[in-house]
């Protein structure tokens, strides 16, 4: 996600404000967070805290203890400790907020097995680092060939070298169990390195990859999100949206982890909301409910003899009208309790542009007054009865000043 005033390269960091992943807006980089104690200084007397967050290619986050005591901030690359060999990433937080996040994170920040930062990357370290990560779209694409040729039913949706090049990763999205081990014989064959495979879910592979939502904004797992809560149909039917797969799903194929957002304060409002399936007894008939507004606290309702007429209905008296046909109490009609509802629509448009309708644009054009004023002008010239008229008048002069200007002839 990023500012205005720049964008994101292929290693993660901006190209235009070149802040090293950190701007104004502190928008670079993705599952950022914001250092808001990176201006106070600590007590005196107190050591900063000694872990650091390092992010590697995408959302990646992992934790590292800085036993060497570097001068780090958030922006700088570093070789951090691998399984074998070393690894390069970026520093993303530093000071008392690691502490924060790893607790958010169920990290033990006192476990002696805590992975380490050697030191800040040399210039040899980012070349080598740069030139691992331009083979990954190429060994991904011949990694999805060999899958192909081996009739695995897998999709190999992303490729991350480690920062020394001595393995690579591959993340892989699948149905069912896949037996890749030939897969990875042929693999290691093919590039020569040491291949680990990593089985994601749908939601890890869209925020791994990121994208575009259907909001025109960043994919929120890919920018902020971080634990993906179960989402089902029925947030969907609390908020009154239409069931249609398409528009629900987001780019991961499943539902939108969007809908969880405001499911809480529909919740709170349908708890002495009546049912959408209640049915109104009154003398006149049976009155269904058509339509309700969760937020307005209004439902409609029509007679089953006359579906096309609905009357509005404020929450409180649906509950009394239910309340009193508990009593054995039926009330006349709903005009009754309608009437009450019948407000007049203020206008709240001001305008203050000068702009009369918003559709003055799809009127046919006038010609304007002017243009008729002319043609009304010249049509009465043109009506004499005897005699040349004015255009004609005009032809002649013309003739005879052309004439004039031609040279006289010798007739010898």
């Amino acid at each position: 996600m990023g500012c205005s005033s720049c964008s994101t390269g292929k290693d993660g960091q901006p190209r235009g404000c070149k802040n090293n992943g950190t701007c104004g807006t502190d928008g670079c980089n993705k599952l950022t967070v914001f250092d808001w104690l990176s201006n106070m200084s600590l007590p005196n007397g107190e050591r900063p805290f000694d872990c650091v967050e390092v992010r590697f290619k995408n959302s990646r986050k992992e934790f590292f203890r800085n036993t060497e005591i570097l001068s780090l901030s958030i922006g700088d690359i570093v070789a951090t400790q691998a399984q074998s060999g070393h690894d390069v990433g970026m520093v993303t937080l530093v000071g008392e907020l690691v502490k924060v996040q790893m607790k958010r994170k169920k990290v033990d920040s006192k476990d002696p097995e805590l992975p380490k930062v050697y030191r800040k990357a040399t210039q040899k370290d980012i070349d080598i680092w740069q030139k691992c990560r331009d083979r990954e779209e190429e060994i991904k694409k011949r990694a999805r060939e060999i899958a192909i040729i081996l009739k695995l039913q897998m999709k190999i949706s992303d490729v991350e070298f480690q920062g020394d090049g001595s393995k690579a990763t591959f993340y892989y999205t699948a149905e069912e169990r896949v037996d890749f081990r030939q897969l990875i014989k042929d693999m290691a064959k093919a590039f020569g390195i040491r291949i680990e495979m990593r089985q994601i879910g749908y939601r890890q592979e869209a925020q791994r990859l990121g994208g575009i939502g259907s909001c025109g904004r960043e994919l929120c797992c890919s920018t902020w999100l971080t634990d993906f809560r179960s989402v089902s149909t029925s947030a969907a039917r609390y908020q009154q949206l239409s069931l249609n797969p398409q528009k629900l799903a987001g780019q991961c194929g499943k539902l939108k982890c969007c809908l969880n957002y405001e499911l809480d304060v529909y919740l709170d409002a349908l708890k002495d909301f009546p049912s959408p399936d209640t049915k109104l007894q009154t003398e006149k008939g049976v009155a269904f409910c058509q339509k309700s507004d969760i937020f307005k606290s209004t439902l409609w309702f029509s007679y089953k003899e006359d579906p096309a007429n609905w009357h509005a209905l404020s929450k409180d008296q649906v509950n009394e009208i239910l309340e009193k046909y508990k009593k054995k109490e039926k009330i006349t009609s709903l005009e009754e309790y309608a009437v009450e509802n019948l407000v007049e629509e203020k206008v709240v448009f001001e305008n203050v542009v000068g702009q009369d309708s918003l559709t003055r644009f799809d009127r046919p054009k006038k010609s304007r007054g002017r243009n008729k004023n002319r043609n009304r002008n010249r049509n009465k010239v043109n009506k004499g009865t005897n005699g040349p008229t004015k255009t004609s008048n005009n032809k002649n002069n013309n003739n005879k000043r052309r004439n004039s200007r031609k040279k006289p002839q010798n007739n010898a």
